[in-house]
């Protein structure tokens, strides 16, 4: 952290008034931001306050529409291409710039490959690609391909790709979205490494615990304005969400709805195994939501994909509203009320390439057809209705989806959903990547739907979503189920006991 009273250096790379407008619609007005030598500036703001293109701007992927960028005290233009990677401005993207085919050597060189007498000299390349791995902790084989890899491994490749870099500015973009806590740690370390070499960081993310851990200063941006920039030091992260929102967050989760003990039981798992997952059983009563929590790689989305059926099981039984699901039958979980939220909203969720209204009745286009015909009156009126129940906030009604913020984009999600009318509602990850002022959106639309009657079950490697949501919290590790929470057992400490494998409840079934 910076020490108060310490003379500032001069910035290293200066946002001058920028602006910025994509056809008829302003997204940035007037902006000033600053990075200095060796520190970590974190740039918060709900989503669709403008972070992610002014980091694009100054990292030379997009231009601006007014202003002017200075690097080193000089005016700078950056057009998107290798410019601003020579001068030493490095971004990680949110998404993932890496090539499938590659291995994990090839493309942390692709581009700056290192040559011997004309050849390519592979085994120094290998080399240093172990190095910086090795200096991460990263246990990732520097021969295996990037398609091989899991997410969190390709998020540690993209880290690896930056820092090997000769870096003056790291721009990183919700980089622990991904990460366990134990990654996150080994990350944090390195860029307090680097910080002290002289290197700064731009640290965009909406885990407030992190920035205060992390940051020395912070900036918030609102609807696309310049709000507020302070030292961490003297500010928390209520002030942080507070500006971020532009009014008091005195309530982020809402009241629980407890279910009658008495209430029908709506989905029954029973024995239920995969490759990975082993011998699950539980049960979901109507108007309950069911938490699960458990470390990266437990086991949770294996588990919740086979009972939607959109992965198969090698043996169990999933029963949803009475009637039996048959292994890796998913239009058989919907007839039977059932719909399931992918964590991967952008991979898996929505098609990127297209408007709102064909993502919002892609999965209940039978509802809108008339006379064999689409019928564009009914999309139309479902979409009217998903923007007001959901709060969806768009400019431009054509925006095409991979343009909308992670937050209008996750409410575009869950209204597709909702379009089957299911009554059991299993939600993966539904903050992942989502500013605190829609977090708390996202909650209260959880508990209304309980309230309503449905029975959702939640998945988050966020503990207080899991234990701020739900009234029985189901832990799994290495493909088991190893308790069932509730009442005053629901905690951090309690959870994390049987997530790390210090305690184990005996499961019925």
């Amino acid at each position: 952290m910076t020490v108060t009273g310490e003379p500032a250096q001069a910035p290293v790379l200066v946002a001058e008034r920028i602006s910025k407008s994509f056809s008829d619609v302003q997204v940035l007005f007037s902006v000033d931001f600053d990075v200095r030598p060796g520190e970590v500036h974190a740039l918060v703001g709900e989503n669709g306050a403008g972070k992610s293109t002014l980091v694009k701007i100054l990292s030379g992927f997009e231009a601006p529409t007014a202003g002017r960028i200075l690097f080193n005290g000089r005016p700078i233009h950056l057009p998107a291409n290798s410019a601003a990677e020579a001068l030493g401005i490095i971004l990680i993207h949110q998404e993932f710039n890496l090539a499938d085919h590659l291995t994990v050597t090839e493309s942390l060189f692709l581009g700056r490959e290192i040559t011997r007498f004309g050849l390519l000299d592979r085994k120094a390349m290998r080399a240093e690609t172990r190095r910086v791995l090795d200096v991460l902790g990263a246990r990732i084989d520097e021969n295996a391909l990037i398609s091989s890899l899991p997410v969190a491994d390709k998020q540690m490749v993209e880290i690896a790709k930056a820092i090997s870099r000769d870096a003056r500015v790291i721009f990183m973009d919700e980089p622990t979205a991904v990460l366990s806590r134990e990654e996150t740690d080994i990350l944090f370390d390195q860029v307090r490494k680097l910080r002290a070499t002289g290197t700064s960081f731009v640290f965009v993310s909406h885990k407030l615990d992190e920035i205060m851990e992390l940051s020395d200063r912070v900036t918030v941006l609102r609807d696309g304005q310049w709000i507020k920039t302070a030292p961490t030091e003297m500010l928390d992260a209520e002030a942080i969400a507070q500006l971020m929102v532009g009014r008091e967050l005195s309530s982020l989760y809402p009241a629980k709805h407890e279910p009658d003990v008495d209430e029908a039981v709506v989905l029954s798992v029973a024995g239920l195994s995969t490759g990975y997952v082993k011998d699950v059983s539980f049960d979901l009563r109507k108007g309950e939501v069911l938490g699960f929590s458990g470390l990266i790689g437990s086991g949770r989305t294996e588990l919740m994909e086979a009972i939607a059926g959109l992965v198969g099981r090698s043996s169990g039984t999933v029963m949803a509203n009475g009637a039996a699901i048959a292994s890796g039958d998913f239009t058989a979980a919907t007839k039977a009320g059932l719909a399931y939220l992918t964590k991967d909203r952008k991979g898996r969720g929505l098609l990127l390439g297209e408007g709102m209204t064909p993502n919002l009745t892609l999965q209940s286009i039978d509802r809108h057809v008339r006379h064999g015909y689409l019928d564009p009156k009914s999309e139309a009126m479902a979409m009217a209705r998903a923007k007001r129940r959901f709060d969806i906030r768009v400019r431009d009604d054509r925006v095409r989806v991979g343009r909308m913020s992670g937050g209008n984009q996750q409410k575009l999600l869950l209204a597709k959903v909702m379009e089957t009318e299911p009554q059991i509602i299993i939600i993966d990850e539904p903050t992942r990547g989502i500013d605190v002022g829609t977090k708390q959106q996202i909650y209260h639309f959880i508990a209304a739907l309980a309230r309503e009657g449905r029975s959702i079950i939640v998945i988050s490697s966020e503990m207080p979503e899991v234990i701020g949501l739900a009234t029985r919290v189901a832990v799994m590790r290495e493909g088991h189920l190893v308790g069932m929470l509730e009442g005053e057992e629901i905690s951090e400490q309690v959870i994390m006991r049987y997530a790390a494998g210090l305690k184990r409840q005996q499961m019925a079934g």
